[in-house]
């Protein structure tokens, strides 16, 4: 077997003979009761191996019954009604009725129609400033939609690329209704799960366009070090290798060889980044080949069978099983014994390919990704999306966008958007990659909501002024800046939880606000705002912020519960539209009460992204909630995971209960011991009492600023820990205190100020309040952020 297929996408395309219906000229397939499978071929041949999008159709077999007569058939399942004139297919031959669930509507569609979905997400960002359209998605507000696999090609038994030996139509209809999340787990096992991530991928990446030296490269690791700001991977762009050539070969985007000017040894270069707990990944270019001017040339003639006496330039051809076999393992497998982990396929060349129908890219990914795991490691490719499918091959690279405002508004409905298509891990080049304005104000903005997206990368142009490092930036949004790329690491225990959600159930990281409530109108105006893992919502700010009230807004919708702000505390009610107002310091990131975050600590710093010896929980007291933390042996191993789960517990009662659970699994893949810092968020002063393995300890505990702290040493893996508290009282915080904070802030008259203060210490009316506020004719931010402060729940 040739290299290129050792490592193949495991599939299972064949139906179970009694879902299928066929006729000489048409197949149904009852993949659910909810999920058909449509195909027409006028030479009735029909598709029986995977595709580029589909790769297993071997469901379940769900209660259906079939009526037929010589002239038409009716398929119905419990919640689909199939009618069909038994010719070519045609709006006024085929339709299908379906009945959603909930029962609230009954829709149907003709073929042809095309449904009004959702939407998913798109190839690129590149050259973009702001927004654009995006491809269909298999989520609709309608109650279905369609995925067209008729133009995919084959997968053959030997892993290669094939076209489809007939034309047909291949059509799979969603009639899921609104269980959204239904439809995305059905899409997922139809298409292939998302992939478990690596550890290491859920860190922070640096990159930068503009070139460096090996010496250039490790003072600046080093100053990231030094400021204790951490970073999991290192991105080096194409100027890693030689991009001055001989014109007659054409650009130098295109190359292999390594740049010894700038990088003398870079084994021993990659050798040191991995000694800095950093991952490496190269940009690559492969459109051009490869010219006599590398130093790989002549291997990869004789690879290829090339006359040595001539002196062609080998072009680029993935059509090629030969070439592709030759460039794996003569262009890239040197360089992975010499320490690259994964590549970067920066592929910006189109479309088309010699064989039709055949996009590069998708090649590009499907194989980059199986030769990745090649070793028993886990593996990964960051690249361009190449369509429905595409999710099987992480991590998306979203492309060159404009360093403007407009961009960074799209981005965070762009992201969420995409797991519409099962599009779970979207990295952008956070802060803008070219044109644009220096601004520091905006890339803060912009790195506050990389912290709170799927993969948090910062890069940027090939431009000495361009470049994210913290202190390019003034003083202030340099301290921002620094304490959000902390929060990203220490956000990995979370984040490698959700991980495993997102590959064993099928639920992205990022998701938009009506999965959970699809009925409810308020969940789908608010695009930029969505859940982050299953304890948060986030609603990144996307504006500047107004000179005189000193704080930006976001409209946003909270849904029912009382939620609390990660940063403030601040307590919110939901199912309410409302407004947030933030200064240059913190986003709205609300958890619901009953919450519970695992974080790593970094009171003593690291940039490792191993299973940390050191958490701290953040508990959001007012109601009972749970959380399990999951981590495994080996963070690269792929397919011998081997699991270990911590589930920590608040039951929220008269006397409060805060419960570490003993670890269940492989205890060998922790820390034995560990320490924890439990923060209980809104919880007054008061007394605490502790137990390990049932057996009362002297607890250390302190107030401050609303939120009661405990510390724990040395705890075993296998301790049962309770903490119990006096008594079950949320104390929220001063408002007045608050409200002084803020108007201090604010650059207005010391007269207003004061006035206001006063105004509002003195009136203990609500409505009051407001309607005094309403009568001074306030700028609307100020009027906002005030009612937002004074805000009671209701």
């Amino acid at each position: 077997m040739n290299m290129i297929t050792k490592e193949r996408l495991k599939t299972n395309p064949i139906s179970p003979k009694k879902t299928i219906i066929l006729g000489e000229k048409y197949r149904f397939t009852v993949l659910t009761s909810r999920l058909i499978r449509l195909e027409y071929s006028e030479c009735g041949q029909f598709e029986d191996l995977p595709t580029q999008i589909v790769i297993n159709r071997n469901f379940q077999t769900p209660e259906f019954e079939v009526f037929e007569t010589a002239e038409a058939l009716e398929i119905q399942t419990s919640e689909l009604l199939l009618k069909y004139d038994k010719r070519a297919f045609s709006g006024k031959g085929l339709s299908i009725h379906v009945n959603d669930i909930s029962g609230v509507y009954m829709k149907t569609w003709q073929y042809g129609e095309v449904p009004k979905d959702l939407k998913g997400t798109a190839r690129t960002l590149d050259d973009i400033n702001g927004a654009l359209p995006l491809e269909p998605g298999i989520l609709s507000k309608e109650g279905y939609s369609l995925l067209d696999d008729s133009k995919s090609l084959e997968i053959t038994e030997n892993g290669w690329i094939s076209p489809r030996t007939s034309k047909a139509t291949d059509l799979y209809f969603f009639g899921y209704g609104r269980d959204y999340r239904q439809a995305l787990k059905d899409f997922y096992d139809l298409a292939g799960a998302m992939p478990l991530l690596p550890r290491f991928a859920l860190g922070n990446w640096w990159s930068r366009y503009h070139p460096y030296s090996e010496e250039d490269y490790k003072m600046l690791m080093t100053e990231f070090k030094r400021k204790e700001i951490p970073f999991s991977v290192s991105v080096i762009d194409m100027d890693w290798h030689v991009t001055k050539i001989d014109p007659k070969y054409g650009s130098g985007w295109t190359g292999y060889t390594w740049n010894k000017e700038k990088f003398p040894d870079p084994k021993a270069f990659m050798s040191w980044l991995h000694d800095q707990n950093l991952k490496v990944t190269l940009n690559l270019h492969p459109a051009d080949g490869v010219r006599p001017s590398e130093d790989m040339y002549a291997e990869m003639k004789a690879a290829l069978g090339i006359d040595p006496e001539r002196s062609p330039m080998i072009p680029f051809d993935f059509t090629d099983p030969k070439f592709a076999e030759a460039y794996f393992k003569v262009l890239h497998h040197p360089n992975e014994e010499n320490g690259v982990d994964f590549w970067w396929i920066d592929w910006q060349q189109g479309s088309h390919s010699k064989i039709e129908g055949l996009d590069p890219l998708w090649m590009l990914n499907h194989y980059h990704y199986f030769d990745n795991a090649k070793h028993g490691k886990r593996p990964l490719t960051f690249s361009r999306y190449a369509g429905p499918g595409s999710h099987r091959y992480p991590i998306g690279f979203s492309g060159d966008t404009h360093a403007t405002w407009e961009s960074l508004r799209f981005q965070p409905y762009f992201t969420a958007n995409a797991s519409n298509i099962g599009y779970g891990w979207w990295s952008h080049d956070i802060g803008g990659h070219m044109l644009g304005i220096k601004d520091d104000e905006m890339v803060t903005r912009w790195i506050q909501f990389g912290v709170f997206s799927p993969i948090n990368r910062l890069h940027s142009s090939d431009n000495i002024f361009s470049g994210k490092e913290p202190w390019n930036y003034a003083p202030q949004y340099e301290k921002v800046i620094e304490r959000f790329l902390r929060l990203r690491h220490q956000f990995i225990p979370y984040l490698y939880a959700m991980n495993k959600r997102a590959h064993e159930q099928g639920e992205p990281i990022v998701a938009p606000m009506y999965y959970n409530d699809p009925w409810n109108d308020d969940a789908y105006p608010y695009k930029n705002q969505y859940y982050f893992g299953t304890e948060l919502i986030v609603a990144p700010i996307t504006d500047p912020v107004d000179k005189r009230s000193q704080v930006a807004a976001v409209n946003g919708w909270l849904p029912e519960g009382e939620w609390v702000d990660f940063f403030t505390g601040q307590i919110y009610s939901g199912n309410t539209r409302l407004t947030f107002y933030r200064g240059m310091s913190e986003i709205p990131v609300l958890a619901k009460m009953g919450s519970i975050i695992p974080l790593t600590d970094l009171s003593t710093f690291t940039n490792s992204i191993h299973n940390p010896s050191r958490l701290e929980l953040r508990v959001f007291a007012g109601a009972s909630g749970e959380f399990t933390m999951w981590e495994d042996n080996n963070e690269e191993e792929y397919g011998k995971e081997s699991w270990l789960a911590t589930k920590f517990q608040l039951s929220w009662n008269e006397q409060p209960v805060f419960t570490i659970h003993p670890a269940e699994g492989d205890l060998t893949v922790s820390p034995e011991n560990r320490d924890y810092r439990i923060v209980l968020v809104n919880v007054p002063e008061q007394k605490v009492a502790l137990t390990v393995n049932g057996e009362p300890v002297e607890v250390n505990c302190c107030w401050s600023n609303y939120e009661l702290v405990v510390q724990l040493k040395d705890i075993k893996n296998t301790d049962a820990i309770q903490l119990t508290l006096a008594y079950s009282h949320i104390e929220e915080q001063d408002k007045l205190k608050r409200l002084y904070d803020y108007l201090h802030t604010t650059q207005i008259e010391f007269n207003l100020k004061l006035e206001l203060f006063e105004m509002l210490s003195n009136e203990t009316n609500f409505s009051k309040k407001i309607r005094n506020l309403e009568g001074r004719k306030l700028d609307s931010h100020i009027f906002g952020k005030i009612v937002e402060i004074l805000g009671s729940r209701t």
